[in-house]
C-alpha cells in the first residue's frame, strides 16, 4: 500500500481533492486562509501521498440530511419554442424588449453625461454673457457617434436575426 502513496497523481485526482476542500470550506471545517493554503498544496502535489496529507484531518463530506447546506433545486427545462409560420411577421417578438434594453444600456450613460455637461455649459454661458463655444460637444459628439454606430450594429444584428428566424 505504501507504493500507491508514491504513485503520481493525475489532474483529475487533484481536482477531486480541490472539490473536497471546497466542501469542507462550505461546511465551516476550514477557514478561507487555510483553504487557500491547502488548495495550493493540492494543485502542487505530485503523488497520492501528498494529496492524502492535504485532506488527512478532514472527514468525508457530511451527508445531505446532516449538512447545513441546502441542495439546489433542479431547474426545470426551458419551454420548447413555438414554431412561427413563415407568413407571420416576427416584429414585436421576444427579441424586442432585449434589443430595447441593450439600446438603453448604450444610450443611458451618454444621456446622463449630457444632462450634466449641457447645464454646466449653459450656466457658464448665461453668467458670462456670451457663448464662446459649445465645449460639451467635444465630449458628447465623438462619444455619441460611437454609440450611434454601436446602436446601428445592434439594430442590424437584430434585423438579420429576425430575417433568419422568419425563413425557418
Amino acid at each position: 500500500m505504501d507504493g500507491q502513496r508514491e504513485m503520481r497523481a493525475a489532474d483529475r485526482d487533484r481536482e477531486a481533492v480541490a472539490e473536497r476542500l471546497r466542501l469542507a470550506l462550505e461546511e465551516g471545517r476550514l477557514g478561507l486562509h487555510e483553504y487557500d493554503e491547502r488548495l495550493a498544496r493540492a494543485y502542487g502535489a505530485r503523488t497520492y501521498g501528498e494529496l492524502d496529507e492535504v485532506v488527512a484531518d478532514l472527514p468525508g463530506p457530511a451527508p445531505a440530511e446532516r449538512s447545513a447546506l441546502v441542495p439546489a433545486a433542479p431547474t426545470p427545462p426551458p419551454p420548447a419554442p413555438s414554431p412561427v409560420p413563415a407568413s407571420e411577421p416576427v416584429a414585436g417578438g421576444p427579441e424586442v424588449p432585449e434589443a430595447r434594453s441593450r439600446l438603453l444600456g448604450l444610450w443611458l450613460p451618454w444621456l446622463r453625461v449630457a444632462a450634466i455637461l449641457v447645464p454646466i455649459w449653459l450656466i457658464g454661458a448665461v453668467s458670462s454673457g456670451h457663448a464662446a463655444g459649445v465645449w460639451p460637444l467635444w465630449v458628447l459628439g465623438p462619444w455619441g457617434g460611437l454609440v450611434l454606430m454601436q446602436s446601428v450594429g445592434l439594430i442590424g444584428a437584430d434585423h438579420g436575426r429576425k430575417r433568419r428566424d422568419r425563413r425557418r
